[in-house]
């Protein structure tokens, strides 16, 4: 994609449907007459009279206790500078964003027109009473140093500037855990910082709260090393200035053990990093380009820890670790203030969590193996789900023995599980896909890429590294719409209709007849059906020339199950095959099978379905609880339809024992905890949270997807298809350009399953 299109992409993406990133979404009733007279007048001056007794109660009866403000002058904004509060509203919305997905956190952004310190203060203090807490954002130095100092002293909630403090505690866990595995001690090393913003100072001073020495602290900023003998220094730059007699980077970093990059791109020679002590560490912070890149520093030095702000290299330091989950701990206990000791506490938490075994889940996600602690994982990953059941309690814990909790947390364990509830909401499964998708991407087929979302499809995952589109359809169309859209890449356009495949489709034709010479197909309508996108799509993947299909946007779910079934037939072991469809809802990734393949399922049918479902959530490192449902509990209807539903549950509780499934069951009581506990306490899945769904026919599985899909919102991932020799995944008719990325995602997804079960069958044998 070209510099252009990206920038239209980008301005579009801001621009529609609607304007911003962020809204007001109400959380209450508001349907009837009944329901308004509450909201507001008359019913509202009981709540307004409540707080006017007891300014506390304002927690009690209003958003305030969840509610940050995300508050900048536009002075120092990303790497774009001074700017104004008007144009750096778009970034303080996508922290909005940021808080809401990561940690359930509601926002307001403020931008405030003024550059004069005290009246910046003042504007924040007249509306602090809105809000549970303040994050200041993009103010530059000195002055923010000065506007949060003020403001953490003479207000009662918390303030904290991110742009200081974020990196600052995500960086000192990674600088605890590199020095454990170096086996060197905070307070022996010698440590380089090179800047001296806001950034630099608060992780110079968190890294000294952490037990490193002043006096081996070197800091530079543009006009080289801070020397004690220099005039005219801020009394933040004066704090860090060094009494030895060295002024460049060449200089400083000579036996230094570790470097601290938060300045510019490229500043680092390999000849620095070769003067450096042994096993340096190195945090080149700089974005989007480190002070030294990547591969050039673990090339240069093999004893190097080296960590970036980028999510394509090992150790990123990602802001995105710590502010939602220090917000949400000090906004749950209703604290007066971030201090020292909740920053200690999350930088602590950070650092053990990267020490425990790592999900599956997130294993999956990044394309490992298995992700342990070591030079390549010294700071979890941002998509970690455990972040938020682990930093907001460490945060919390803190505020409450420090002092500044006014709501203190009895349950723990309660607590735990109501942040874990949070994650629920927003939509990490398909980050977690795209993430693990671009590990390893694979080619694509689009069967009817002369359509121009489908082409738009394959132009966002071939710009996100999430596969290598192969297109498929009239050569001339694809190259007129690839024109409109600047898809300008060097990608394979193939039509099976011209005279230029020609050689291709009698190598497919042939192989074809071969295998189906005796079922009635000759030679010349092998060659005859070979013209047609999905037969032609089929064979490349057949015969090794693609990886994965994609195809259904314009045709019926029947006619392109057809050909699939025909040429690429069922894996190993499968009886059938089936599809389920991943729901993104407010209780996290539910998946509904069959959706969209077996109309009246045998309760054998339905053992098959269930199993390769069972499989399929495993793919996506979740460990499936699964309820079969039908119109009835446990036996209270005798009716056949019901039958064959306990009759499948129970040879699923012989033959898959390990399995976490029970029915039948109505969906309310499936989905309903507190009500399956009630009446059937005897059930395996009271105490579970239900993750996958059995329907026992088509009409019901399909009905409900499009059902939730349409009046829900939730977005769908589907239908996989499961049971097929390759990876064949067939859309629904007209699906969205979102709904094609996300198959492509799965599409990859399978075939790099597919690929490791492969292998693991050669080293078997």
């Amino acid at each position: 994609m070209s510099k252009e299109s990206k920038r239209r992409e980008a301005l579009i993406y801001h621009a529609k449907p609607t304007p911003g990133k962020i809204q007001v979404v109400p959380t209450k009733k508001y349907a009837t007459q009944r329901d308004l007279s509450l909201a507001y007048s008359p019913g509202v001056a009981e709540p307004c009279l409540e707080i006017a007794k007891n300014v506390k109660n304002v927690y009690k009866y209003t958003a305030k206790g969840n509610l940050v403000a995300v508050i900048s002058n536009g002075t120092a904004v990303l790497g774009l500078g001074n700017i104004g509060p008007e144009a750096s509203k778009p970034v303080m919305e996508g922290k909005g964003l940021l808080f809401k997905i990561f940690a359930d956190i509601d926002v307001f952004d403020i931008e405030v027109n003024t550059e004069n310190v005290e009246e910046f203060i003042q504007t924040v203090k007249m509306i602090a009473p809105t809000f549970g807490g303040i994050n200041l954002e993009d103010i530059k130095a000195p002055e923010a140093f000065e506007i949060e100092r003020r403001l953490k002293e003479e207000l009662d909630i918390p303030v904290m500037h991110d742009d200081q403090h974020g990196t600052a505690i995500i960086s000192a866990a990674a600088l605890i855990n590199a020095l454990e595995i170096t086996k060197k001690k905070i307070e022996d090393v010698k440590i380089v910082i090179s800047g001296a913003g806001a950034a630099a100072i608060s992780c110079s001073r968190l890294y000294q709260a952490c037990g490193a020495k002043r006096e081996n602290m070197v800091m530079l900023d543009s006009k080289g090393v801070i020397r004690n003998d220099r005039e005219n220094l801020s009394g933040e730059k004066a704090e860090f200035s060094t009494h030895r007699k060295i002024d460049t980077l060449d200089e400083a970093m000579i036996d230094a053990d570790v470097f601290i990059g938060l300045s510019t791109a490229n500043i680092v020679s390999p000849q620095m990093l070769l003067a450096m002590a042994k096993n340096p560490i190195v945090f080149a912070m700089s974005n989007p380009n480190p002070e030294i890149e990547y591969q050039l520093a673990v090339d240069t030095r093999k004893d190097i820890i080296m960590a970036t702000g980028r999510s394509d290299h090992p150790n990123q330091v990602n802001n995105v670790l710590g502010f939602p989950f220090i917000f949400r701990g000090a906004l749950d206990v209703r604290a007066t203030k971030i201090n020292e000791a909740m920053k200690m506490a999350a930088v602590k938490a950070l650092a053990k969590l990267a020490k425990e075994p790592v999900p599956e889940q997130v294993n999956i996600a990044y394309g490992e193996t298995r992700l342990t602690f070591g030079k390549e994982y010294i700071i979890p990953k941002p998509f970690d789900p455990r972040l938020i059941a682990e930093v907001p309690p460490a945060v919390a814990k803190a505020a409450m023995e420090s002092g500044v909790a006014t709501h203190p947390i009895e349950n723990w364990e309660k607590y735990k599980d109501e942040l874990l509830e949070r994650l629920g909401s927003d939509n990490k499964m398909i980050r977690l896909l795209t993430n693990r998708a671009k590990m390893d991407p694979k080619r694509v087929v689009y069967a009817e890429a002369d359509h121009l979302d489908v082409l738009k499809a394959a132009q966002i995952a071939y710009d996100e590294g999430i596969a290598i589109p192969i297109l498929l359809g009239r050569r001339e169309t694809i190259q007129k719409l690839m024109a409109e859209i600047e898809f300008d890449a060097d990608i394979q356009i193939i039509d099976p209709k011209s005279d230029e495949e020609e050689f291709r489709k009698n190598k497919y034709a042939k192989v074809y007849w071969e295998q189906r010479k005796r079922k009635g197909v000759t030679l010349y309508s092998a060659k005859r059906i070979m013209r047609e996108r999905n037969y032609f799509a089929a064979m490349m993947v057949n015969e090794g020339d693609a990886d994965a299909i994609i195809s259904g946007y314009s045709l019926s779910y029947p006619a392109v199950v057809k050909p699939m079934l025909e040429l690429i037939g069922l894996a190993k072991g499968a009886k059938r095959i089936a599809t389920t469809n991943i729901m993104m809802t407010q209780r996290g990734p539910m998946f509904l099978s069959d959706t969209s393949i077996n109309i009246d399922p045998s309760s054998e049918d339905l053992v098959k379905i269930a199993q390769m479902t069972a499989r399929t959530v495993r793919m996506f490192g979740l460990e499936p609880v699964m309820a079969l449902t039908t119109f009835s509990n446990f036996g209270s209807s005798p009716s056949p339809r019901t039958t064959k539903v306990r009759d499948a549950v129970a040879i699923l509780h012989e033959t898959n024992p390990e399995l976490l499934v029970d029915g039948e069951l109505q969906i309310d009581f499936a989905l309903n905890s507190d009500m399956l506990e009630s009446a059937f306490p005897f059930s395996k899945l009271v105490g579970q949270k239900v993750n996958t769904l059995i329907f026992p026919n088509l009409e019901s599985a399909n009905i409900t997807y499009k059902l939730l899909k349409e009046l829900n919102k939730a977005e769908s991932i589907g239908p996989i298809m499961m049971g097929m020799r390759k990876p064949v995944h067939i859309l629904q008719l007209g699906a969205s350009v979102d709904e094609i990325v996300n198959m492509t995602a799965i599409s990859v997804i399978d075939a790099q399953q597919k690929e490791k079960w492969e292998k693991e069958k050669g080293n078997a044998k």
